[in-house]
Formats: structure tokens, C-alpha cells, sequence
């Protein structure tokens, strides 16, 4: 078995100068959790995930610092604090990474395969090191997307074949 056997071919891409608010409602209207990046001639360049927009929209220190004593307050107490999403103010922040070009928070360092690869070479990328890698796109010889392999399509083919 090969990447084309468990590829899907109507791949949804982005350009890499999209605006943020752009993917936002491409991902509002179709049921993917990330999209591959392409440039002006359609090879790959990084891809974008819902997780990399709701980064956005976390603060990014979320150390807290208390100091203890009296000044010159040689020492300190370290707490990590997340902030509820319902104290953020979501819209001042869409407002203000709007007009972001996504290639400003897309992944630039992308798994990918050819066509030709085998099950075990995108099975290694699925199931390795990384935790972040729900899909590989599928190049061809240019770099452009011909295919997608999500991690659920592995698991179904798998599926398919015992049935048999």
C-alpha cells in the first residue's frame, strides 16, 4: 500500500498571504483541522492549523512573578497562570490579527510524501516523535499538493483490510 491508495485528492489549500480572518471562516466552513500553505505557484510552503489561530489568542507569558520580602526582593515565587478564555477579549484580538498574513503563524517545516510512498513511511510520520502531525500532504515532483493523507484515513484503511 502507497500514499495514492489512501490519499484524498480534493485537498483544501491557503495561500501563504491570506489573512488570518480568511482561514478563520475556511475553517468555520469545512470539517478539517488544518490546511496546507501554497504560494503564488501552488508548492507547499507550510501548513496552518486551528491550533496555531487559537495561539493568537493566548497570552504569550504566562509566568507570574511574585516577589517575597522586602525590597530589594532577592527572591521570588513562579506560578503559571492561564488565563479563562472568557476574560480574554477575543474580538479586540481578531480585530488586531485580522489583516496577519497566515504565513505569519503557519508551520513552515512540513512532513510530507510522495505519492509513491510507502504505508510505513507515513505511518512513521503520523505515529512519530512529533504530536502535531494529524496529516501529510503528497507532493509531486514540483511541490505541489496532489493529496492528503490524514491520520484517520490510516486507521480506516487498516480497518478495511482486516474486514476483508
Amino acid at each position: 500500500m502507497q500514499a495514492r491508495d489512501l490519499m484524498e485528492t480534493d485537498v483544501q489549500t491557503v495561500a501563504s498571504d491570506d489573512d488570518v480572518a480568511d482561514v478563520f471562516r475556511k475553517f468555520a466552513r469545512h470539517e478539517f483541522s488544518g490546511f496546507p500553505v501554497v504560494d503564488e505557484a501552488g508548492r507547499v510552503v507550510g501548513v496552518v492549523t486551528e491550533s496555531d489561530l487559537v495561539d493568537l489568542f493566548e497570552p504569550e507569558d504566562e509566568t507570574l512573578w511574585i516577589p517575597i520580602g522586602l525590597p530589594p526582593f532577592v527572591d521570588t515565587l513562579t506560578y503559571q497562570v492561564k488565563a479563562p478564555w472568557a476574560d480574554l477579549d477575543l474580538g479586540v484580538d481578531m480585530v488586531r490579527n485580522a489583516d496577519r498574513p497566515v504565513s505569519d503563524v503557519m508551520s513552515a517545516d512540513v512532513a510530507t510524501v510522495t505519492p509513491d510512498a510507502p504505508i510505513d513511511e507515513v505511518l512513521d510520520l503520523l505515529a512519530g516523535d512529533d504530536p502535531d502531525i494529524n496529516r501529510v500532504p503528497v507532493l509531486d515532483d514540483e511541490g505541489r499538493v496532489v493529496g492528503i493523507v490524514a491520520r484517520q484515513d490510516v486507521v480506516q484503511a487498516f480497518r478495511d483490510t482486516r474486514l476483508d
